[in-house]
């Protein structure tokens, strides 16, 4: 299973990008007889305090006055970051990485009353988003001639509530770079409708969406993270991948499911079904370095397979006829 795995998040990620995030751990040292009839070691010298010796060193990593920059000695003139910017709308939230002017990612909840409204995209038109300092900002005419779709990571669909909420999802603050045919236009709208359309099995879904940067192994056997970046002078990375994951709910339910879709940014052909590109959970999270839905208790009978509840196929161009 543990082959299986690594096989299908190597084809999903071009040529096993992320075979070290599933591949099996090394089979433990089996422990000789003599070694287990050995008394455990003594414990360590206990403190005053009741704490181990061999921790107080690290006593200072939980001071308070790490954590308080105008306090500490090494951050007198400031704390360099990173920041990232959270930005919470009308119909998402979402957090901005100031150094490749991408999300990080886009959390939504979408239901069957919250998915209907006003909103018209006719008259909405992609902007700078102001909250963003202007040093650290996407700009429009970084895609100016990129050869690359503005792609939201909260679609313009699933913020119908009113005109404002629609022009929320096309600030810049929301887009990464996509290939345009047969992916932002094809594949990944197609995409997009298939989580809106779990509305009708669920009551409640929660999808995070965000870029991804993965690696990829080189003609000499090494790998790199290579990726392009657009703008004069350049500043909008261009993610190798992107991500949905998705925790649907029903409320006579008690468990909650789950699942993970990682997609390559290039053209896909229609006739790739969806289940090549479900990952596990835990496979995003480290390729992603985030966890997603950490309040849910990820236990047998709380968590179910997303697509053991519903079936995970696409309606491609379905998204056209529902705007």
């Amino acid at each position: 299973m543990q082959r299986l795995l690594a096989f299908v998040a190597g084809s999903v990620f071009g040529g096993g990008a992320i075979y070290a995030l599933v591949k099996p751990s090394a089979p433990a040292t089996p422990v000789s007889q003599q070694q287990q009839q050995q008394p455990p070691p003594p414990p360590p010298p206990v403190h005053a305090h009741g704490m181990p010796e061999f921790q107080q060193p690290f006593k200072r990593q939980v001071d308070s006055s790490i954590n308080s920059p105008a306090d500490n000695e090494f951050l007198k003139f400031g704390n360099p970051g990173p920041v990232s910017d959270f930005l919470l709308r009308s119909r998402y939230a979402a957090s901005y990485n100031r150094a490749l002017r991408n999300p990080n990612w886009v959390a939504e909840h979408l239901t069957q009353g919250n998915l209907k409204g006003s909103g018209d995209r006719a008259s909405s038109e992609f902007k700078e988003d102001p909250a963003v300092p202007g040093p650290f900002r996407a700009q429009l005419k970084d895609y100016y001639r990129s050869g690359y779709d503005r792609g939201h990571m909260c679609p313009a669909a699933d913020a119908k509530k009113d005109t404002e909420s629609m022009n929320e999802t096309f600030l810049l603050s929301n887009i990464a770079p996509q290939v345009g045919k047969g992916f932002n236009r094809n594949y990944w709208a197609s995409l997009e409708s298939f989580v809106r359309d779990l509305t009708r099995s669920f009551d409640d879904v929660y999808c995070i969406t965000g870029p991804l940067y993965l690696p990829e192994k080189q003609a000499d056997g090494k790998w790199r993270v290579s990726y392009e970046v657009i703008g004069s002078p350049p500043n909008v990375a261009v993610p190798t991948h992107f991500f949905k994951v998705v925790l649907a709910k029903r409320n006579n339910e008690p468990a909650v499911a789950l699942g993970a879709f990682a997609l390559p940014n290039k053209e896909i052909d229609n006739s790739t079904p969806l289940s090549d590109f479900v990952l596990p959970l835990e496979a995003v999270e480290k390729a992603a370095g985030l966890q997603f839905f950490d309040k849910v208790e990820r236990k047998q009978g709380a968590v179910v397979p997303l697509c053991s509840k519903v079936n995970c196929t696409l309606e491609h161009d379905s998204w056209k006829k529902k705007k």
